[in-house]
C-alpha cells in the first residue's frame, strides 16, 4: 500500500496537458491533492516526461498554472502527475481549493 504525503481528494476539473509548446491536449482531473493530480487523457507520456499544466476551475476564467509537472506513471487509470514548480500566485489558488475539498469537521 502506498502512504501520501498529500491526501488526495475526488474531483472533476478539465485541464489541458502542455509539452514544450509542441502539443496541447484536454485532460480530465480526478483525483487532486497539494502536490499532483491524477488526469485522464488520450496521450500516453513516458514516465519523467515534464508537463506544463492547467487546471479549468468551473467560474473562473483564468486556470491555476503549474509550470512544470512530472509524469510519475501512465496507464490504463490515466496520468499520475507530480507537482514541481508553481508559482507562488497559482499556489496560493491551489492551497485555497485543496482546503475547500477537506472534509469540515464539527464541533464534537
Amino acid at each position: 500500500m502506498v502512504t501520501r504525503k498529500h491526501p488526495r481528494f475526488p474531483v472533476s476539473l478539465s485541464s489541458t496537458l502542455v509539452h514544450k509548446d509542441h502539443f496541447h491536449h484536454a485532460g480530465s482531473v480526478r483525483n487532486l491533492s497539494a502536490k499532483g493530480c491524477r488526469v485522464e487523457s488520450i496521450i500516453s507520456p513516458f514516465t519523467g516526461m515534464q508537463l506544463t499544466v492547467q487546471l479549468h476551475i468551473p467560474g473562473d476564467p483564468r486556470p491555476i498554472l503549474i509550470d512544470n509537472a512530472a509524469v510519475r506513471w501512465s496507464g490504463s487509470a490515466g496520468i499520475g502527475l507530480e507537482f514541481l514548480t508553481v508559482a507562488p500566485l497559482h499556489q496560493d489558488r491551489l492551497d485555497q481549493m485543496i482546503q475547500q475539498l477537506q472534509p469540515k469537521t464539527g464541533p464534537q
